[in-house]
């Protein structure tokens, strides 16, 4: 604080007559005049008008470029003119000194900072420092930082303890692509950055800690989207021993919804127990494994009920037709278009559609179809007047996709149907431990190999035997999912070696294959392992939902583009010929 006496956001009105120092940096300046001008200053804190009143000062600040951090010492009086919008809105600061600090050296700004937002992302990235003084965009950054520290706290008061894991590690199959580090000591060797502290924190559960947790950083070599940086994430890691689904939950609805309520764009969230959704009755029902339960349409099996009607895509073979219907509807035909087309655009197919009118007349759509059968339909369905009908046809997973996507965009789009301003958590349970693969046609692990089967070894020695389908094996593997994002996945572990070899041997994997790829965690579960289990909400996510953010760089302090490149620093750059010397690395062009 040696450079001033109070910050920008601090001065009231019962500081009039004080003798001050503020420091900052110059926001602007208006001109009324040789002799008056107003300026504003800006600091971490907030912002303070200065009136310079005299030639003299006005000149002074005239000279200075904005954005040039300045001290400024003067007196605190009332201001004649008050701004109920600002905090420091009842004072003015006149200057009797000004003390430029760092200067500003260019005239113009690559943006105007309080307007940052509004340029391109590509210059906003190149000059993030300047974009994060804009205290719209900082105000995120803020709110992460009280985020991270709310979720601290409540790990420590469920008497979790934060230990960090290695940054450097081996390299493992995990479902995406490593960043790899070449080793100096050991030519042709390479560590890893971890995808996620998997093994370590269930190495910890081995070693006897009860209660772990971390905000981990995770590093993934894949691409970006909207609600997932590349290159590098955080998330709330933990994990418990002795521990069952159960005592996850109950630690996550105890955590999160508070800390959601308190710092959330709304302040309404879901109270314990959250909805538990078993994953094969959220396809058929929400089409998505990520259902959005503040909206209130759902999907239903309406293929028996639309097959044989003369419409063409109903009666192919294998086709499975869902119906989703709409309520209360009041929109029009462009409407309508334009939200089947968007439907189109996300799933990979449109659904088709009718309506049944005030009247209770079917209309609209394929009408011509369906109303030699409208008694049926409208009984099967529970259809009333004003409901409009949105039914997607193909294979199974496809009418579920798109019928998801339907239920997203228009229950979004159609005024009734979405409780927007409040945060619906629901966890989906009971995922199924294996799944065919689209490409090899054979057994696969449907998502966590590491996860607990349920019925643990005797129901994978059921299917060994042939005398249950592998299909129908459940894992204890979980997702938390909050307003249609995936926040976390989660599960029971699979502690015990003789299961662990057992679900790898479904999918063609022997001992010897999950001892090469896997040693520490199979020697160490050798050694007599804790039931345990665990999840990982991811921290961004979180932070871009409570922010009310549709991208999650606004929310990341210096966020990488949406080709993985660090823009402001020049990352990934070129090394010189002596560093890749003594990595033992040599690079060579590939032709084009």
């Amino acid at each position: 604080m040696q450079s001033r006496t109070h910050t920008c956001g601090e001065l009231r009105i019962s500081d009039v007559g004080k003798t001050v120092r503020l420091a900052g940096w110059l926001e602007n300046m208006r001109e009324v005049g040789s002799n008056l001008a107003f300026i504003v200053i800006r600091d971490f804190y907030g912002t303070t008008q200065i009136t310079a009143d005299t030639e003299e000062m006005v000149k002074t600040f005239k000279e200075i470029t904005k954005e040039s951090t300045i001290a400024v010492d003067g007196t605190v009086r009332e201001r004649s003119s008050k701004n109920p919008k600002l905090d420091t809105g009842d004072i003015e600061v006149v200057p009797e000194k000004v003390t430029v600090l760092g200067k500003c050296r260019y005239n113009e700004l690559p943006f105007e900072i309080n307007r940052s937002r509004e340029a391109d992302e590509a210059i906003r990235l190149k000059y993030r420092y300047l974009d994060l003084r804009n205290p719209e965009v900082k105000k995120n950054i803020i709110l992460r930082t009280q985020v991270v520290k709310a979720l601290r706290d409540a790990m420590n008061d469920h008497g979790f303890m934060e230990i960090t894991t290695p940054i450097l590690t081996a390299s493992s199959p995990e479902g995406a692509r490593d960043y790899l580090v070449p080793s100096r000591k050991h030519p042709g060797k390479f560590y890893a950055l971890p995808q996620a502290p998997q093994q370590f924190k269930q190495l910890l559960m081995t070693a006897g800690f009860d209660r772990y947790f971390q905000i981990a950083p995770c590093f993934r070599d894949e691409d970006a989207r909207g609600d997932r940086s590349p290159g590098e994430f955080y998330q709330l890691d933990m994990e418990m021993a002795f521990a069952s689904q159960e005592d996850v939950f109950a630690v996550l609805e105890d955590v999160l919804p508070p800390i959601f309520a308190k710092y959330g764009t709304y302040d309404r969230a879901s109270e314990a127990p959250f909805t538990r959704i078993p994953y094969l009755t959220a396809l058929e029902k929400y089409g998505s494994d990520k259902p959005d339960l503040r909206i209130d349409l759902t999907a239903v099996d309406a293929t028996d009920l639309f097959t044989g009607l003369g419409f063409g895509p109903f009666d192919e073979e294998g086709a499975v037709i869902k119906a989703v219907k709409v309520s209360d509807f009041h929109e029009s035909r462009k409407f309508i278009d334009k939200h089947v087309e968007e439907v189109g655009v996300q799933a990979g197919a449109k659904p088709y559609w009718f309506r049944l009118d005030e009247n209770g007349e079917i209309v609209g759509g394929i009408a011509k179809f369906v109303k030699d059968k409208k008694d049926e339909i409208v009984s099967a369905l529970g259809l009333e007047a004003n409901t409009l009908v949105l039914l997607s046809e193909g294979r199974k997973a496809q009418a579920q996709k798109t019928a998801g996507v339907a239920i997203k965009t228009f229950g979004a789009a159609v005024p009734g149907h979405m409780d927007k301003e409040q945060y619906a958590f629901c966890w989906i349970v009971d995922f199924p431990m294996y799944e065919i693969g689209e490409e090899s046609g054979e057994l696969e692990f449907c998502h966590n190999p590491f996860s607990m089967p349920k019925g643990g070894l005797e129901t994978l020695e059921k299917a060994e035997r042939g005398e249950i389908d592998p299909l129908s094996i459940m894992a204890d593997q979980y997702d938390l999912v909050v307003n249609g994002i995936e926040l976390s996945s989660g599960a029971v572990r699979n502690h015990d070696p003789e299961i662990m070899v057992k679900a790898f041997e479904m999918v063609r994997l022997g001992e010897e294959d999950v001892k090469k790829k896997f040693p520490a965690m199979y020697n160490a579960f050798c050694y007599g392992a804790p039931p345990h289990a665990g999840i990982a909400p991811g921290i961004d996510r979180m932070v871009m939902l409570l922010a009310g953010e549709d991208s999650i760089r606004e929310i990341i302090p210096f966020p990488m583009n949406k080709n993985a490149q660090d823009v402001m620093m020049g990352a990934p750059g070129t090394v010189t010929d002596q560093q890749l010397e003594e990595l033992h690395i040599k690079v060579t062009e590939t032709e084009e």
